[in-house]
């Protein structure tokens, strides 16, 4: 097993002087960034600003943050319908994200995805996807394109714990595994399905893990809320990816501080288990770590307000913004780009 236990300690330590501090502010402000914005969104909500609902990935940033800051141009993420984080970390405008939530017209995809299908190919954001499971073929099907092109870049899917008792989890590993394809199968595992522990439902105790053996490959199992051991895990993959060993499967360890989405207020959880996640926050692990490597509290302070300046603005700039005119309505609904042949 290769479980990261990886935690800087001391200024000095040595631990994770491989990563430096610019990329550490990097994924300080990515994490932050994510954070305000899902906050904002909330927030908007409650405003009857943003329709219908959405599923925020609170107390996940780490995940997004770290595996994005270890890509290269040209990699694609697939995501799911909790795709606000990975869509964000891979540098899509705030203003871009509120503004699709908010069905305006400078939204991601002018208002007609909503928040559970944004999508930038400009970004290497290759869609979220609502049905569980969905994207773990199509992410095989990327990865095989590079492979069968020559092409280096890495198709990266993420996914909840629940997609682990998919067929297609299953289908799409195995092929991965005998093609050998570049794909990394992130498995944000935040210990509950919709509404469900995933230990009740499950045969062993780490869902993705733990079947990692059945297609050949290592079992990796990492803390998901510590960015500095996403980044170097995330690496290691991509590393072996590009040199054609293969896909690889990791197991995040998270944990959501709301509900599984807007319309859940998550009573079935234990009480104090949120209070105890809570005091391992992401943002507040790396926050300190900046400060044990010597990151002063008035360059974190100015991260910290200007995340905060460029939601305000966002947000403004999208309550000002147009709804998305009505004769878009049947374009980008087939490949090429109309409805006409349909009729």
């Amino acid at each position: 097993m290769a479980t990261a236990q990886d935690r800087a300690q001391a200024p000095g330590s040595g631990l994770n002087d491989d990563i430096g501090e610019a990329k550490r502010l990097a994924m300080y402000r990515s994490q932050l960034r994510i954070r305000e914005a899902e906050q904002r969104a909330y927030d908007l909500f409650l405003q009857n600003l943003v329709k219908g609902t959405s599923h925020l990935s609170l107390g996940q940033e780490a995940v997004a943050s770290g595996f994005a800051e270890a890509m290269q141009k040209g990699d694609l993420s697939f995501c799911t319908y909790r795709g606000h984080a990975h869509t964000l970390a891979r540098c899509v405008s705030v203003e871009k994200v509120l503004g699709e939530l908010m069905q305006r017209d400078n939204g991601l995809m002018r208002g007609k995805g909503g928040s559970m299908h944004l999508t930038s190919e400009e970004h290497g954001v290759m869609g979220s996807y609502a049905i569980i499971g969905a994207h773990l073929p199509i992410a095989c099907g990327a990865a095989w394109r590079a492979q069968y092109k020559g092409d280096k870049d890495v198709s990266v899917c993420f996914f909840g714990d629940g997609t682990t008792n998919i067929g297609a989890f299953h289908e799409a590993l195995n092929f991965a595994a005998i093609w050998k394809l570049p794909v990394v199968f992130v498995c944000e595992n935040n210990l509950y399905m919709e509404y469900t522990p995933i230990g009740d439902v499950t045969a062993v105790p780490h869902p993705a893990a733990d079947r990692a053996g059945s297609y050949g490959l290592e079992r990796i199992i990492i803390d998901g809320n510590d960015a500095d051991v996403v980044y170097r895990t995330a690496q290691r993959a991509f590393s072996r990816a590009r040199a054609g060993e293969g896909p690889s499967l990791i197991e995040a360890l998270t944990y959501r501080h709301s509900g599984h989405s807007r319309a859940d207020p998550a009573k079935y959880r234990p009480e104090g288990e949120l209070e105890k996640w809570k005091q391992r926050d992401p943002i507040k692990i790396y926050r300190e770590r900046l400060q044990q490597f010597g990151v002063s509290d008035k360059v974190i302070a100015e991260i910290d307000a200007s995340v905060r300046q460029e939601v305000d603005d966002a947000t403004e700039t999208c309550k000002a913004a147009p709804m998305p005119p009505a004769d878009i309505l049947t374009t980008d609904v087939y490949a090429d780009g109309g409805w006409a042949w349909r009729n």
